[in-house]
C-alpha cells in the first residue's frame, strides 16, 4: 500500500499553483522508497527530445529529499550536497519513474539517493545527496496546510 505525500503550491517540481511546475506527485511505498511517475514535456528539454540536466537534477533532488523526511512529511530539510551521474539521455514525452531512498540518518543530517528510470527499467540518471533538517523556527506556530503543503486530490 502506498501513501500519497504532500505537495506544495509553489514548488517547481510538485507545485500545484506554479504554472511552470512539473506537478509531480510523490508516494511513500511500504518498503520506505518514495516514487513518482512523470512525462516531462518538450518545454523542459535541453536538446530536442532530451530533458534538460537541471530538470533531471531537480526531480532526483526532490525524490531523495522526500525519502530523507518520509518518516514525517511535515518535517523539512534542505540539500547541502548533491552528486549526480548522468547515465543516458532522459527522454521528453515518455513515462519516467523517479525513486528516492534513504541511505542513512544521523541526527538532523540524512544521506539519500535518487534515480530516474525509463519505461523499460533502464537507469538513466542517479544522484546521492546530503540533507540538513530546517530548524523548528521555520515552521513553529504555522500550519503546513496553510502554507500550501498538503495532499492535493487533483491527480
Amino acid at each position: 500500500m502506498m501513501q500519497q505525500l504532500p505537495s506544495s503550491r509553489s514548488c517547481y517540481v510538485c507545485g500545484r499553483e506554479n504554472p511552470v511546475s512539473l506537478r509531480m506527485t510523490f508516494f511513500l511505498q511500504d518498503n520506505g522508497e518514495v516514487t513518482s511517475e512523470v512525462v516531462v514535456p518538450e518545454e523542459y528539454a535541453g536538446y530536442p527530445g532530451m530533458v534538460h540536466g537541471g530538470n533531471i537534477v531537480a526531480m532526483m533532488d526532490e525524490a531523495a529529499g522526500r525519502a530523507a523526511t518520509a518518516d514525517d512529511p511535515n518535517r523539512f530539510a534542505v540539500t547541502s550536497q548533491l552528486t549526480v551521474k548522468y547515465r543516458q539521455p532522459v527522454p521528453t514525452n515518455q513515462r519516467l519513474k523517479i525513486t528516492g531512498r534513504l541511505l542513512k540518518k544521523r541526527g538532523k543530517v540524512s544521506q539519500a539517493y535518487g534515480e530516474i528510470r525509463n519505461q523499460d527499467g533502464e537507469l538513466l540518471a542517479e544522484a546521492e545527496a546530503l540533507f540538513v533538517e530546517i530548524g523548528e523556527d521555520f515552521t513553529q506556530g504555522t500550519d503546513p496546510a496553510l502554507m500550501g503543503w498538503k495532499v492535493y486530490d487533483d491527480d
